[in-house]
């Protein structure tokens, strides 16, 4: 077909298009390359300009010498109320959600409240598809200095709902000071009218004397049920260390300051919910919460808490990222890599909070941990950003739970970071793809399908294989009986000779076979190659936050006779063990709620919002949006747009939206935006 025949055929099939939206559709065309993040300035850069595409690969460690038993049996109890030691139920939505630091939040979830980016809903419909909800908190170091201004503010790029100025901080990370406008919580609201994301905010501590309860005000105002907390203080036992505070500034102190921000609050109108605060959110690095609570803080705050929480990483890579790399002081990845790789260190971490758990059950609270991940300041090349990640965090998630944590935070920086769940393509690349997922999201979606929906699992450690630091596992409980077990092989051999052969019996007798999906990659020094039941969400720069490929069950028969159900595990690797046919997670693949894209341009997506359902007040129109698109990150490539508003009404439906995007994107070869 000649040019001006394919032309004019797009141009009928455009006629179509907009025939079947109505007066709904209005089309405005913008040369946009994707939102970029951070470069990063630590020492791995040699490798690759961005921590989060780095492709440092460290040796695996050695197998065990001498050999493990690989042929091992687990006794397990059919009823739940034979089995000494069970967790609480976990109640609510995803056991693991995210931690969103704020000066990325454009990034990660969108320029404004109408222009969202589209792989974020997408990941979040695959875990509400498991769990049922996601929780989000946005905040992290950066919510100390955050502030809100008018829209129009000259510090906001045109069309943003964010921007940075300098926070005079000294701590390691730099970190800036966010400024935000009330667009935020539309973005907010208009993603939890999509997918069930439940919200954490944090209240600035930076100024103990005007304090700045916008944030509280609004939040509550515009996201009403959706704004589960808010933060008091972030990680206060560092305040003195980072010069927030002069010193001496104790556990008292910061009880007193929360007691004050409660009578402020108070005198708000529109924050009409005062159980809403979480706290003390130490590091356990200067304090620990048991010093908090010794202050009467839980007692005296009870009314006022939602929930109790703290924020620990195992270690850190500051010195490398921030300091020098050839410092004694820094880390040496390959010599940490063992740690990440034994049951043992996992058990050791979380019981460092099964005290504080269980003191926040005692007042009928959650305990959440804050914020975690693989390493603070960013993680480690070659650890934070594999398979070894990925199995980490999967083992610390339950064994956290086994000791009563309610919900675990991923933090997620920017670019200049090793360990984020998900990460958006960078803008200063002429060509690029879509998001690169981190593997610990992985590790979110598995435990979403181990404890499901029924608000009913609980959860222990077996110290199988006699509590050998290789080969954990887990037992998970549902509505009282057996429901699924979860093996682990630590063990990284291409030869096959660690490969493991578990042997599961049950008190009551064996189904005739049961069901396995596996976490796999070829080595736990593995970047890429990671699947869930066959399947995988790509490669770094692939990904739109959809499942590809075909579901992959092994059904395995077990021998009644014996009362035994055998379970390979290849090394290294990871199965969770269905013993219901029945259970739902069986069934689930790539979540049936996707969201299309409606801004398009070398693969890079996006989806806009109808701009009437924001307040006429919040929303920017073409003409605002012609500046600049591109990151409020430094070192971000933006190129001006050239916009042409037409009509608004009621929002387009998606099929449309995606039928019209291939359409003017063959008649153009630029972004289209529905409005």
């Amino acid at each position: 077909m000649s040019a001006s025949a394919l032309m004019a055929s797009s141009a009928k099939l455009l006629l179509l298009v907009l025939a079947l939206a109505h007066t709904s559709l209005g089309v405005t065309i913008y040369g946009q390359l994707p939102l970029g993040q951070t470069q990063t300035q630590g020492p791995w850069a040699t490798t690759t300009a961005l921590a989060a595409y780095n492709d440092t690969r460290l040796n695996p460690p050695a197998v065990p010498n001498p050999a493990i038993n690989r042929n091992f049996a687990v006794q397990l109890q059919r009823d739940g109320a034979q089995v000494p030691g069970l967790s609480l139920p976990h109640v609510g939505p995803s056991f693991y959600g995210f931690s969103i630091e704020m000066s990325v939040i454009t990034q990660v979830l969108g320029k404004n409240s109408s222009f969202i980016q589209v792989p974020f809903l997408n990941l979040m419909a695959n875990l509400q598809e498991r769990a049922g909800g996601v929780l989000v908190r946005l905040g992290g170091n950066t919510q100390e200095f955050a502030t809100m201004v008018e829209e129009g503010d000259h510090r906001i790029e045109p069309g943003h709902t964010f921007g940075k100025t300098l926070s005079g901080s000294t701590q390691t990370t730099l970190t800036p000071a966010v400024l935000y406008t009330r667009d935020m919580f539309y973005m907010q609201s208009n993603i939890s009218s999509m997918v069930n994301v439940k919200w954490f905010l944090g209240i600035p501590f930076n100024d103990s004397v005007n304090w700045r309860t916008e944030i509280a005000e609004e939040g509550q105002s515009i996201l009403g049920d959706n704004l589960l907390g808010l933060q008091a203080a972030n990680e206060p036992d560092f305040y003195v260390t980072f010069q927030r505070r002069v010193a001496p500034y104790e556990p008292a102190d910061y009880k007193r300051e929360v007691g004050e921000l409660i009578a402020w609050m108070e005198t708000k109108p529109k924050i009409t919910n005062h159980r809403i605060l979480i706290g003390p959110s130490t590091s356990g690095q200067v304090w620990h919460a048991e010093q908090v609570f010794e202050t009467g803080f839980l007692d005296d705050y009870k009314d006022y808490l939602y929930a109790v929480s703290v924020e620990h990483y195992p270690n850190n890579n500051c010195v490398a990222m921030y300091s020098d790399p050839h410092s004694p002081d820094a880390v040496v990845p390959q010599e940490l890599f063992p740690y990440y790789l034994n049951h043992n260190n996992v058990v050791e971490l979380a019981s460092h909070y099964t005290a504080n758990a269980n003191t926040a059950a005692t007042y009928s609270k959650p305990f959440i941990m804050f914020e975690m991940n693989t390493g603070s300041c960013g993680g480690f090349p070659g650890i934070s950003d594999t398979y070894t990640a990925a199995l980490w965090a999967l083992d610390y998630g339950l064994q956290m739970a086994t000791q009563n944590t309610t919900h675990a935070l991923l933090h997620v920086g920017g670019q200049n970071v090793f360990y984020n769940p998900f990460t958006a393509p960078p803008s200063n690349q002429t060509e690029f793809n879509e998001w690169t997922l981190g593997p610990v999201y992985y590790s979110a979606l598995v435990i979403a399908e181990a404890f499901g929906k029924t608000n009913t699992s609980q959860i222990i450690d077996l110290r199988a294989n006699e509590n050998n630091q290789n080969t954990p596992g887990y037992a998970i409980f549902e509505r009282g009986q057996l429901s699924k077990v979860a093996l682990f092989n630590y063990i990284d051999d291409p030869s096959g000779a660690n490969n493991l052969n578990v042997a599961l019996t049950v008190n009551g007798g064996v189904p005739a076979s049961v069901n396995v999906k596996y976490l796999e990659g070829i080595s736990v020094n593995e970047k890429n190659n990671i699947t869930w039941a066959g399947q995988t969400f790509g490669n770094k720069l692939t990904v739109d936050g959809r499942l590809r490929g075909e579901l992959n069950i092994t059904n395995i028969p077990c021998d009644q006779g014996q009362n035994i159900c055998t379970i390979p595990l290849r090394a290294p690797s990871f199965a969770l063990v269905f013993f219901s046919t029945s259970d739902e997670a069986l069934s689930i693949s790539q979540s049936p709620t996707t969201f299309s894209t409606s801004a398009y341009q070398r693969k890079h997506n996006t989806i806009t919002w109808d701009r009437q359902a924001v307040e006429t007040s919040n929303g920017h129109n073409a003409g605002e949006l012609k500046v600049k698109l591109g990151s409020t990150s430094f070192g971000s490539l933006n190129i001006p747009s050239a916009a042409t508003p037409t009509r608004r009404g009621g929002p387009v439906p998606l099929f449309v939206q995606g039928l019209l995007g291939t359409v003017v994107g063959l008649l153009f070869g630029s972004v289209l935006q529905v409005l």
